[in-house]
């Protein structure tokens, strides 16, 4: 199989049972025989495949990455970039997830927007849409992000808050709004002094940074997503490619990291140590904010099976990127799943990260 593959810590050490190490091989051979069809049949470019439990740790590389290549991560953004943060100032006593975002966003008060809060911001549930009307017009007038703030301040709500769940990124934009409004500090520097750092997230930044876009895995746009442009050649300028978007630094999506970084994100919830936040605080961010609601989110997180791997507990969380990445974490089997690649979800969601992670879910 033309892969390179890496293991951290071999079955053979750690006094695992015969039979347990030959199912775990096993089943990390059909996962990473899964991806490397892919790879051969000229569908997929890169990805790299992590998974953890215990002290367990296995890594496959495909196609063209690295072990420490650095994709874009999408949606994962959301819980990483943006969450967390919130978290922080809840630990901090600078805010309270029972806030009304008008509080920390004076403008944001027309009609029924002043009863929004910050934890309906980050569950989903505050009415505002996932992109804008004018998302592609914006995005290729290179817009930047506080013309986005400027729209999700103003756009129409699309039910009451609170009474239903409808997936927005224009709301976890609004709370990220909210952290540099309080801490008076942009959002990349926050993140690298007090999450990638503490962390060891060395390869790991919303927008580029220090990194040039040289050093990030190129997606394939031409399956790109219909907000990122659906492929059109005319949409290049303002792509997941583009100078632009890689620059930007959206907090909806625009995160870059390792696999090994994600990982090490998701075990700080499994094992928490107070590095990044209070362990109840930790834990409130896992648990079920909306049993009652047809999704189930914690705060910023995936919770549950749905959306994440089959054989998952219902204390698992994490979540998905429409750039074609999947990470989960189960407190249940102490397990950490990241699969990372170049291939949009609306591909590679049904040929590579659901099968992969429905085998891996269901073994562990």
């Amino acid at each position: 199989m033309n892969r390179r593959d890496t293991l951290a810590l071999t079955l053979a050490g750690l006094g695992l049972p015969i039979r347990a190490q030959s199912a775990t091989f096993s089943t990390m051979h059909n996962a990473a025989q899964i991806i490397q069809t892919q790879i051969d049949n000229g569908t997929l470019h890169s990805a790299v495949l992590h998974v953890r439990r215990g002290d367990q740790v296995t890594q496959h590389v495909f196609g063209k990455a690295e072990p420490d290549s650095m994709f874009l991560l999408g949606s994962i953004t959301k819980p990483l970039a943006v969450a967390l943060p919130v978290m922080i100032l809840v630990d901090r006593g600078e805010l309270k997830l029972s806030d009304h975002a008008v509080k920390y966003l004076p403008e944001f008060s027309e009609g029924a927007r002043k009863d929004i809060t910050v934890e309906q911001l980050l569950t989903h549930t505050s009415g505002l849409p996932d992109q804008l009307e004018n998302n592609s017009e914006l995005r290729a007038h290179h817009a930047p992000l506080p013309e986005f703030v400027k729209g999700a301040v103003r756009t129409p709500l699309l039910f009451a808050p609170g009474t239903n769940y409808h997936y927005q990124s224009m709301g976890i934009l609004l709370a990220a709004e909210i952290v540099e409004r309080i801490t008076k500090t942009p959002l990349p520097e926050f993140l690298q002094q007090h999450v990638f750092t503490p962390v060891g997230m060395s390869r790991s930044v919303l927008g580029l940074g220090k990194f040039k876009k040289s050093d990030m895995v190129p997606m394939q746009t031409e399956h790109a997503a219909p907000e990122a442009g659906a492929g059109d050649p005319n949409a290049r300028d303002w792509d997941w490619n583009s100078d632009y978007w890689r620059n930007l630094g959206a907090p909806w999506g625009g995160a870059h990291s390792t696999a090994s970084d994600v990982a090490a994100f998701l075990r700080s919830f499994l094992h928490p140590d107070g590095k990044l936040l209070l362990e109840a605080t930790a834990r409130l961010m896992i648990q079920d904010h909306t049993p009652t609601l047809e999704a189930h989110r914690g705060i910023g997180f995936m919770v549950g099976p749905a959306g994440l791997g089959k054989g998952c507990s219902a204390r698992a969380f994490g979540h998905s990127g429409s750039t074609g990445t999947l990470a989960w974490a189960d407190p249940a089997t102490d397990t950490t799943f990241v699969l990372l690649t170049a291939l949009p979800k609306n591909v590679s969601g049904s040929l590579i990260l659901y099968p992969v992670s429905d085998l891996v879910s269901s073994q562990a």
